[in-house]
């Protein structure tokens, strides 16, 4: 009876191991066709993602990111279109030599509108292309390529683009807190400011504060403070810093040179432009903060016989309430006019210029603001004439844009 026993336990024993044998065997079985599956699907999907060299160059494998901006505005000011168009600022600008690219007719205007298509072109560039649009014109505003992946927090810029002097001077008209452009960067730089043909060469100090410094060979074909054609004359270097006091309240800093040269009567001059640019930021809420922002220019500009000494600063204060509404005010002056102004029979000093503007987002990709001046830059139809104007622009911007610095 016991050898029945242990007989029988020893058999089923062997039936149980075999039984347990087949089930492993089983589930391995499916986990190899799982495998197989999952590498076929890999394999699939690596041959879609990698271009086929083999065959034709295929551009849909490049696209670029691509937007556009339009700009509008309905103006009212107290004087003359005619007599707006030619007017002088004292020591900068003679009379009809103004460049007016936006909100330039009393009524409606269509300002400009801007394509921007930008792409990574490989590991090691990336490319961006603007194009400015008017009823007159047509532009490439910048065309260059950036590089990516450089050592040491160094970065270079190659090709025609707007420089980063200072504060402002690499931004946009739709990215400005305020319609008009600041006075002393109109009369030192005109409306495109410094936008030139050249490279670039920035480097971020690998420190826990944010610190970069900066370089720039460019062309200078701006004629407003340079203007020198037969080669590149133009040399610009920056610093610039930012810090954080507390949770909530930010400081940027920077002071910036640029070294040209300029031609008068065939004779090649020099011309330095000094600047000096504080912000600070305070966040007040999720959608909330208060930003005061300042820059001072200072241009001395060597005419042979002569050497013009000019400076200007603005200082504005814009107050964003929530995600929909902002409201600001900005303070103009030219603040050093050291200039032969002989050739003026009028009032040629107190030259300043008082901003006010509300603006309403309904969503970040549109903008309406309404903004007023009040303007006693200008000398019109010859005589010093205090301006009134009052403008409601429309901006839009569609498609895969980048945000901008605050």
């Amino acid at each position: 009876m016991k050898k029945t026993i242990c007989l029988s336990l020893l058999a089923f024993s062997s039936l149980f191991a075999q039984s347990e044998l087949d089930a492993l065997k089983e589930q391995l079985k499916q986990q190899e066709t799982a495998i197989e599956s999952l590498e076929s699907k890999v394999g699939a999907l690596s041959q879609k993602s990698v271009p086929n060299t083999s065959a034709s160059f295929s551009q849909n494998a490049y696209l670029p990111d691509i937007a556009f901006i339009m700009n509008m505005s309905a103006m009212s000011r107290n004087v003359k279109n005619s007599d707006y168009e030619a007017y002088s600022i004292p020591g900068f600008i003679n009379g009809g030599d103004a460049e007016i690219q936006f909100n330039k007719d009393k009524g409606f205007n269509f300002n400009y509108t801007e394509v921007a298509l930008s792409s990574t072109v490989d590991p090691y560039f990336d490319a961006f292309v603007i194009f400015h649009i008017s009823l007159d014109a047509f532009e490439t505003e910048e065309a260059y390529v950036r590089t990516r992946a450089l050592p040491l927090g160094l970065r270079v810029k190659a090709g025609k683009f707007k420089s980063d002097f200072g504060r402002i001077n690499s931004k946009h008209q739709h990215a400005w807190n305020f319609d008009s452009q600041p006075i002393i960067y109109e009369t030192l730089f005109g409306p495109d400011a410094i936008s030139d043909a050249g490279v670039q060469l920035q480097w971020v100090a690998p420190i826990d504060m944010y610190l970069m410094a900066g370089v720039e060979a460019m062309q200078g074909t701006n004629d407003m403070s340079f203007g020198e054609a037969e080669r590149n004359n133009l040399y610009i270097g920056y610093l610039k810093s930012s810090i954080d006091v507390g949770d909530d309240l930010s400081i940027l800093a920077g002071v910036s040179l640029a070294h040209g040269e300029n031609v008068v009567n065939d004779s090649t001059n020099p011309t330095d432009v000094y600047g000096v640019d504080l912000t600070f930021r305070e966040q007040l809420g999720s959608y909330s903060a208060l930003v005061w922002q300042s820059e001072y220019l200072y241009r001395n500009k060597d005419l042979g016989p002569r050497t013009d000494k000019q400076a200007g600063l603005y200082s504005e204060l814009v107050y964003q309430a929530n995600n929909n509404w902002s409201g600001g005010v900005r303070y103009d002056a030219i603040t050093k006019n050291d200039v032969d102004l002989s050739a003026y029979s009028v009032d040629a000093g107190n030259l300043d210029r008082y901003t006010a503007k509300l603006e309403y987002k309904p969503f970040p990709m549109s903008r309406l603001r309404l903004q007023y001046t009040y303007d006693r830059t200008k000398i019109i139809a010859g005589e010093r004439k205090d301006l009134s104007e009052v403008v409601l622009s429309l901006n839009i911007a569609a498609g895969a844009h980048g945000a901008h610095d605050y």
